[in-house]
C-alpha cells in the first residue's frame, strides 16, 4: 500500500492542456501610384497625415513613387490597410486630385 490516497474517480487526474499557437495575421502593403497631375506637395501631405511619416521620409517615398511609378507607404494588417487606402482615396477626391492608392499582400510575410 502506498502513502498516497487512491484517486476516487478517473477525472481526479490533472491534465495539462496545450496552449494554442497563435498565427500572425497576414500583412498587406499599401501603395501610392504615380500620375501626371497630383502635386508632389499633396503626396507628401498624404504621407505625413495618413501614414504619419516624417517630412524627410515622406519626401523619399514621394520621389520613389514619382521615379518608379509606385511606392510602399506602409505594411499593415488587412483591416488597417483597407482603412488607409480608403482614407487616401477620400482625401484625394476631396482635394480634387486623381491620386490612386491600392494594397497587395506583403510578399515578405512568411505567414507564421
Amino acid at each position: 500500500m502506498s502513502d498516497y490516497p487512491e484517486p476516487l474517480h478517473n477525472d481526479d487526474l490533472a491534465v495539462e492542456t496545450a496552449k494554442p499557437r497563435l498565427k500572425r495575421p497576414p500583412l498587406y502593403r499599401v501603395l501610392l501610384l504615380n500620375d501626371d497631375y497630383t502635386t508632389m506637395e499633396f503626396v507628401i501631405d498624404v504621407l505625413t497625415s495618413v501614414f504619419h511619416h516624417s517630412e524627410e521620409k515622406a519626401a523619399q517615398i514621394m520621389m520613389h513613387v514619382h521615379q518608379k511609378g509606385s511606392g510602399i507607404c506602409g505594411v499593415f494588417t488587412r483591416e488597417i490597410a483597407e482603412t488607409k487606402v480608403e482614407q487616401v482615396m477620400q482625401y484625394a477626391q476631396q482635394n480634387k486630385h486623381p491620386l490612386q492608392c491600392t494594397m497587395e499582400p506583403d510578399s515578405d510575410d512568411d505567414g507564421e
